[in-house]
């Protein structure tokens, strides 16, 4: 059963621009997508970018500015618009619902490729 439903990934030359989405599965109660995470090969998952169910964001320093996280709550859907890209941005991207008072666990999403040429 798949918790967290990613897409939106792929290749792009730097520069360019990509729209990740992540919904939640509603068969799941209380569980609530707040941010955005990524792997880097060979190297540690790292934060990326959160908002909360009332709107309040929170951007790692290396992609402020260039990053918006989003968040349509009827749909339980969390959105990470990447302008300006870079190689260094190149990773899988995962999104996270932390744990909750009703879920009693956090999830992780599949993951989603992002590539950006040089």
């Amino acid at each position: 059963q798949v918790q967290l439903v990613e897409s939106g990934g792929g290749l792009v030359q730097a520069g360019g621009s990509l729209r990740l989405s992540c919904a939640a599965s509603r068969s799941i109660f209380g569980i609530n997508v707040e941010g955005w995470y990524r792997q880097a090969p060979g190297k540690q998952r790292e934060f990326v970018a959160t908002i909360t169910s009332g709107g309040s964001t929170n951007y790692a320093d290396s992609v402020k500015g260039r990053f918006t996280i989003s968040r349509d709550n009827a749909k339980n859907t969390v959105y990470l618009q990447m302008n300006s890209l870079k190689p260094e941005d190149t990773a899988v991207y995962y999104c996270h619902a932390p744990f909750t008072r009703a879920t009693m666990r956090e999830y992780w999403g599949q993951g989603t490729q992002v590539t950006v040429s040089s």
